[in-house]
Parts: structure tokens; sequence; C-alpha cells
């Protein structure tokens, strides 16, 4: 039998206050934070891998430079892909309601710059860009079913984007030449909002876009088995805040499976109602651990085993994955034909 094809998303908290900061930062070859991510992405081992808050730029120059570094420290991933995000992308409205034009929150998904904080795709299998499918133009309003709030202008409802980041499809090519689709997004925080909820209901909606895309309610062609959905719904089941009916609904769908993957390093959180190996991030200053992150393979696949990247303190690993990101890498293996 073939080795299991292990597919991960990760966010990696490679996002900087500027354009061109990070490429900077991996070039010059000193930064304790790139330097635990290479060690992280090294550990991790996946064959695909969504990473998520990384900077976009147009010829994608940090990705490559991102790539070139894995490749030295011996994790070479020949492929890669990324689209332009909506973060940073410039509205035209005064969307937070300060009085000012063009401040970050303005933006049709939060940035302080255009491509902060996207996604991008890195492979051992090769990706068929060609053939990918962008999502990330959807109106907001042309969801069925959609929670924008109530009193969302018209003309910023006519303009307004559903990705705060990207939803993105992309086809990767199987060692015995088939095909499975990867799919991606990375959502809002349902949080930094007032009353309207504005950010909970997108993030709610930037969920329920799946469960329409495999209802065949979109103008796009439903997924066709097999697929994998992952990325960072910046959203726990049944912890912190938010609207988590789409999410559940996601996670019991049956053209899905949910492998639920743990982390070994033993933490307990009493408070809460989640289980804590099934944690993703910890947020000391704010609701803890949480899972936020999620890998659903198609119904049809099967999965051989799963984890999260979270060991016990005592784990030589935990120092990289501490100085790299509050976020810890999902993996899910899957056996092939």
């Amino acid at each position: 039998m073939a080795d299991p094809l292990r597919l991960a998303t990760w966010n990696a908290d490679l996002s900087r206050k500027g354009p061109g900061l990070l490429l900077a930062e991996i070039r010059k070859g000193d930064s304790p934070q790139i330097a635990a991510t290479l060690q992280v992405i090294a550990a991790l081992d996946a064959d695909v891998l969504l990473l998520t808050s990384i900077d976009f730029d147009t010829r994608l120059v940090a990705l490559d430079a991102l790539r070139d570094r894995l490749a030295e420290a011996g994790s070479p991933y020949p492929y890669r892909f990324a689209l332009r995000p909506n973060t940073g992308m410039p509205s035209g409205f005064d969307l937070d309601g300060d009085g000012r034009l063009g401040t970050p929150r303005d933006a049709m998904g939060y940035g302080r710059f255009a491509g902060q904080s996207g996604m991008a795709l890195l492979s051992r299998l090769p990706i068929r860009a060609e053939a990918a499918q962008d999502y990330t133009a959807l109106l907001w309003a042309d969801l069925p079913g959609a929670l924008p709030p109530p009193d969302l202008p018209a003309a910023q409802r006519a303009l307004q984007r559903l990705s705060t980041t990207n939803h993105w499809q992309v086809p990767v090519t199987l060692p015995d030449g088939g095909t499975l689709a990867v799919m991606g997004w990375y959502a809002t925080p349902p949080v930094f909002d007032g009353p309207e909820d504005r950010n909970g209901r997108r993030n709610h909606d930037e969920t329920a876009f799946w469960l329409r895309l495999l209802d065949g309610a979109l103008p796009f062609p439903a997924p066709t088995a097999p697929f994998v959905l992952l990325g960072d719904a910046n959203l726990d089941p049944v912890d912190g805040e938010g609207r988590p009916a789409a999410l559940l609904a996601l996670l019991a769908d049956p053209r899905l499976q949910d492998p639920a993957p743990r982390g070994p390093h033993g933490r307990s959180e009493p408070g809460q109602r989640g289980d804590p190996a099934l944690d993703t991030a910890f947020y000391p200053d704010g609701p803890g651990g949480l899972r936020v992150e999620y890998v659903l393979p198609s119904a049809d696949l099967h999965v051989s085993s799963a984890g999260v990247l979270w060991p016990a303190e005592a784990d030589p690993l935990a120092p990289a994955l501490r100085a790299a990101s509050r976020h810890y890498p999902v993996w899910v293996d899957l056996d092939l034909p």
C-alpha cells in the first residue's frame, strides 16, 4: 500500500504591518519566528499544506522565499498557489463608521495593506492552477440565506464581498493520476465589532458558503469527490464567541467527515465545554484554547489518522511551536487506493 497522504492547515502568523516586510524578514535570515516556522513545517511533514495568515504579493515573491528556505532546510515543496485576498482591498466606504475612509476596517477584508494576512498552498503534489476556482469575489448579499446586518446600507450591500480573505478550490494531481480538490478558506474573527454583530454574521456566512456550494445553490459547480475542505474558520463549535450554527452543520454534514484531530498536550480547561485536546489555538489573554482550524475530507476518503501538532511541554518541538504562532497545525492522513 502507498504511503498515506497528509493534508494540513496552519495559521502560521506570517503577517506583518506593512507590504514587503515579510519578504525582507525571510531573506534576512535572522528571525527567530521564521526559524521556528521552518522547524514546525518540517516536523509537520505534510504533503499538502494550507497556510493562513501569510501576506500576499502579486508575484508570490514572499511565498517563494519561504519555499526556498524550506528547501534549504530539507523540506521541499515544488508547487505553490495563492490568489489575491480581499484583505486590504479598498471598499470606498466608511465601513466601520468612524468618519474616516481608507482605514484597515474599511477594506473588503480587514487589512492595513492589500494582501495582508492572506492564505497560500504549499504542495508536494502537482497543483493544477489553471483549473482552480476562485469564489473570493462573491457578494455577501448573493449567498442564499445570508445574514448581513439588517441596517447595512444598500450601496454597501451591493458591493460588500463575502470572503474576508479567500474561498477557493484547487485541484492537485494524486500519485495515481487522479485528482483531489483542495478547498480552503480563512474567515474573519466573530468579534471586534458592535451590537450589529457584523463580524459574527460574516463569520457564520463564510462557513455557510461551503454548505451552499455542496448543495449546488451557488452559481458555481458543486465539488466532485474526492475533496478536502480545510482552513481557519476562526470559530469554535462550543466555546468562545460567535454564531456556530453553520459550523455545526458543516461538521455534521454526511458529505464530509470530521476526524476530530486531537493534540497530545494533556491540557485541561475546566471552565470550557469543549475537549481541550481538540483545540488548535490558545489565546492567553482571551478565551484560552479554542478549536478554530479544520480539515474535513469528503465522505468517500479513508482517514487513517489525524491530529493536532500540539505536544506536551517536555517535547523538544514545543518551544518552536510557541515561538511561531498562537495556532497549532492540524493534519489528516488519507489512505489512497
